[in-house]
């Protein structure tokens, strides 16, 4: 499968086209944004390693029966995904207090979510992302509400599987964020999932281990996500 045209150039991944129509491929690059792209830094390996988790997640959630774009890999830094019509919103679940939410809600950092939160965001950079509710998604026409239930359950599953994969590496799923598209008529699980995109603590020391480290000029970024790929046992080039 070869690579045609740009489709998207995002922050931090580019999607081409392909001979096939139905058939993307997803370029991970190693840059890497933060604050609606106001900081931005090339960091040697990380599209490798988002490339390479990403695979390993996405593969994981296909066999517990989440329906992803994920098709195989291609390269070190390339795969292979469906097209999508996609949902121009985010879905978020939190299991802990970190971020937007502590600034918003006056919590304390680190507080435990019992049951989790779940947040719509409208995806638009040039708005900041916009917290919205399913009533805005029902009148501007973004998603019919048997997709925002749907959105919602696969999420949530998600939520369930991941939790204790992570867990059982030693680390916390703090948050993430989760996009969505149409796979003709079936709501498919699009994007990526990696440390670019969900906050990872490690379970004892609470160390962060995704891209706060990033965001927070903590430093070790790529070490940090390499550390999360190891704990998994994704295989790195």
């Amino acid at each position: 499968m070869k690579k045609q045209d740009v489709l998207i150039s995002g922050k931090a991944k580019t999607v081409y086209s392909t001979e096939d129509p139905d058939k993307l491929i997803m370029h991970f690059r190693n840059d890497t944004s933060a604050f609606d792209g106001e900081k931005i830094e090339q960091l040697d390996r990380k599209g490798m390693v988002n490339n390479r988790v990403n695979a390993f997640i996405m593969q994981k959630l296909e066999q517990a029966g989440i329906p992803t774009q994920f098709e195989k890999l291609l390269s070190d830094d390339e795969v292979l995904v469906k097209r999508l019509d996609m949902i121009p919103v985010e879905c978020v679940v939190r299991n802990i207090a970190a971020g937007s939410i502590v600034r918003r809600l006056g919590l304390d950092d680190g507080m435990e979510l019992n049951p989790p939160t779940f947040e719509f965001f409208l995806k638009n950079d040039a708005l900041h992302d916009p917290m919205i509710n399913d009533f805005h998604i029902r009148t501007f026409g973004w998603a019919s509400d048997d997709e925002v239930a749907r959105m919602k359950e696969l999420t949530f599953k998600v939520n369930d599987i991941l939790s204790k994969l992570f867990r059982d590496a030693g680390l916390l799923l703090v948050d993430y964020k989760l996009e969505f598209g149409r796979d003709k008529d079936v709501v498919t699980l699009g994007d990526e999932f990696s440390p670019d995109g969900c906050r990872l603590w490690d379970a004892k020391t609470r160390e962060k281990l995704d891209k706060d480290r990033f965001r927070q000029g903590l430093g070790g970024v790529v070490e940090a996500y390499e550390e999360v790929a190891r704990r998994l046992g994704v295989e790195l080039a």
